[in-house]
């Protein structure tokens, strides 16, 4: 069984937990890099890249995938400073989403060749990791016919409501960026955005969804665990 790095980093701001991300993903980076220029027919599971996972929680900060649209904003610059929001343009996939206290924030830095070459599979076992979190508290999390992510009744009109925002990058089948679970989150930053660029569909929460607030530290716990199920990993730190 693959051992993957875990830690919490708490609460942290985006920059310095994507300046980690970006780190860790340089050093995967690298030493595959060198791997493969020595040993150009090395096995992927010879080759000492190290997985991590990365859980935490941001200070409210809107992020920006590469894809997406500053029209999906709904603040100026000046307006985002006044409610002590920040804003980032990201390397990942996506579009506009929210980050802030309350919600689950993980970062997943696999490096797939040592379990599967399939960006969609990987997509798919995230959102499996947190539809099996939101299970074990009685949420009923679905998947959307063409949108990334987790939700709640996604096939009635009407009530499509998002629980979860995944965005990732991968470079050379090494994974950075990944979910955020909406947890006991104030939904009202949601507001001043169009969320992942899709209109027309509500957001919600674990709090909203079960009409009282959810401890985070169990969440957590269920969620390292239903991850190394998904992924099929151990988890060491």
């Amino acid at each position: 069984m693959q051992r993957v790095n875990y830690k919490d980093l708490g609460v942290i701001s985006y920059k310095n937990a994507w300046d980690l991300q970006e780190r860790v993903l340089g050093e995967n980076l690298q030493l595959k890099s060198e791997a493969r220029k020595n040993q150009p027919h090395l096995l992927p599971a010879d080759i000492l890249t190290q997985h991590h996972l990365f859980l935490c929680e941001h200070p409210p900060v809107f992020t920006l995938g590469k894809s997406g649209q500053m029209s999906n904003v709904l603040l100026t610059a000046a307006e985002l400073e006044h409610k002590q929001i920040e804003f980032f343009k990201t390397n990942r996939g996506g579009d506009i989403t929210f980050h802030g206290p309350q919600q689950l924030v993980g970062y997943p830095i696999l490096d797939l060749e040592k379990m599967y070459t399939d960006i969609g599979r990987y997509l798919r076992n995230v959102e499996e990791t947190v539809i099996k979190t939101i299970a074990a508290f009685g949420i009923k999390g679905e998947r959307s016919k063409g949108e990334t992510g987790v939700w709640i009744e996604p096939d009635v009109a009407g009530r499509e409501r998002k629980i979860c925002a995944i965005g990732v990058r991968c470079s050379r089948w090494i994974t950075m960026h990944g979910f955020a679970l909406n947890v006991n989150t104030d939904l009202d930053y949601f507001k001043h955005i169009i969320p992942c660029g899709i209109q027309h569909k509500q957001v919600t929460s674990m709090q909203q969804e079960l009409g009282t607030s959810v401890n985070m530290e169990e969440v957590k716990k269920i969620y390292c665990q239903q991850f190394e199920a998904v992924f099929d990993v151990q988890l060491e730190g």
